[in-house]
């Protein structure tokens, strides 16, 4: 199949990106530290390049906030101050987004990797606009598909450089492109049922498709 053999040549270091869906769906990213994946999403939903802005600026809040204490949890992290980290990052409305989302999330348990998953393990696409998280204002469909994946659901994320790579493969493929992005994401979804790949697969496949020198740098 011409869509599968398309797939597949994109599918560089694929062990290494099944190593790190794995620990996506797992919630295990940034050590497992569900602060860090609130920020992540918070951070990376403002469009700035990930591995060489979002990254670094998470690892400097990591050092500065997490490894000293500061901040232990997400109930902490509802309380934080974030004008104390304006020198790391100046962007109110995501601190703003990160800040709400902690407030909910410890909520849900007093076990910050089991609120995660109790969230996304519960929340549907199909009603995504009434969900708690999305209901928080900057939260849009991209930023809510992202915190999912990591909270556990294999699922895919319709930004733009998914929506790009997807799409080019698509026409090379000799099919319609799709840009809407509930249709997307289905058929993203139908992709890795007909091609054996997981769905977070063929999102994650795209990132690293004009980054493959940065696999190996993915917290």
């Amino acid at each position: 199949m011409k869509l599968k053999k398309l797939i597949d040549s994109n599918m560089t270091n694929f062990n290494i990106l099944r190593e790190i869906c794995d620990r996506c769906l797992n919630t295990e990213r940034w050590q497992g530290n569900v602060v860090l994946m609130v920020l992540d999403m918070a951070f990376t939903s403002v469009g700035v390049s990930y591995f060489n802005v979002v990254v670094p600026k998470i690892k400097i809040f990591q050092n500065e906030f997490i490894k000293t204490g500061r901040i232990n949890s997400l109930s902490s992290f509802a309380q934080f101050n974030y004008k104390e980290a304006f020198h790391i990052w100046k962007n109110i409305r995501s601190w703003h987004v990160a800040c709400e989302i902690a407030k909910f999330l410890s909520t849900v348990s007093e076990n910050d990797r089991e609120s995660l998953r109790l969230w996304a393990n519960n929340s549907f696409l199909e009603n995504w606009m009434n969900d708690p998280v999305a209901k928080i204002k900057g939260v849009g469909l991209i930023s809510y598909q992202y915190l999912r994946m990591m909270g556990g659901v294999d699922t895919v994320m319709p930004d733009k450089i998914v929506k790009k790579v997807i799409n080019d493969i698509l026409i090379q493929a000799q099919y319609e492109p799709v840009y809407e992005n509930m249709r997307f994401i289905k058929t993203v979804e139908l992709l890795a049922k007909k091609t054996g790949y997981r769905p977070i697969e063929l999102c994650w496949m795209t990132w690293f498709h004009e980054n493959s020198a940065k696999i190996s740098e993915m917290p």
